[in-house]
């Protein structure tokens, strides 16, 4: 079994660097235009219903096929 190595914390004295201005932010430009969030989901409408259809072919099927299978 391996030694097991204790790793020492070395103290070291460091200077305290200034400490630095944060940095202020000035709204130069004022709200020039007005930006409306108006996306377009018809792509997704299609996908969606794309998808109800298959899933509900795919359950009529499998109705389908467990009379036949009985």
């Amino acid at each position: 079994m391996a030694k097991k190595n204790k790793h020492r914390s070395v103290n070291t004295s460091r200077t305290a660097a200034p400490a630095a201005k944060p940095a202020v932010t000035t709204k130069t430009m004022g709200k020039s235009f007005s930006t409306e969030f108006n996306p377009d989901y018809t792509f997704v409408k299609k996908d969606l219903t794309r998808i109800g259809t298959l899933a509900g072919i795919f359950f009529v099927v499998l109705v389908v096929l467990s009379f036949f299978l009985r």
